[in-house]
């Protein structure tokens, strides 16, 4: 039963990816959705996770995928910088006419 457990690391790791090449074709209503995909997803994990245990091979699988989650993360965050420092902008500037 534990193999439900790592399925979850899997689909994270599936919608993790899917998530970078939408950052890569600057797709980002596309990001936002596998977004909130991955974060259904982890609710799932951490509610499964109470009941389940990953087997001892699994755990080694579960360190590779992490260390890719990490991975793409990185590289969303790197190419959404320029996004976001133009909101940040934005929000400046509209900070500044409040004041």
């Amino acid at each position: 039963m534990s193999k439900a457990l790592i399925d979850y690391y899997r689909a994270i790791e599936d919608s993790s990816a899917r998530m970078l090449e939408a950052a890569k074709s600057e797709d980002w209503e596309e990001v936002v959705r596998f977004e909130g995909i991955c974060a259904v997803l982890i609710e799932q994990l951490r509610f499964n996770s109470r009941e389940l245990a990953l087997m001892p091979e699994e755990r080694s699988e579960k360190a590779h995928i992490m260390r890719r989650i990490l991975s793409n993360d990185a590289q969303i965050r790197y190419l959404a910088e320029p996004c976001l420092a133009h909101c940040e902008l934005g929000f400046g500037t509209t900070r500044q006419f409040l004041h």
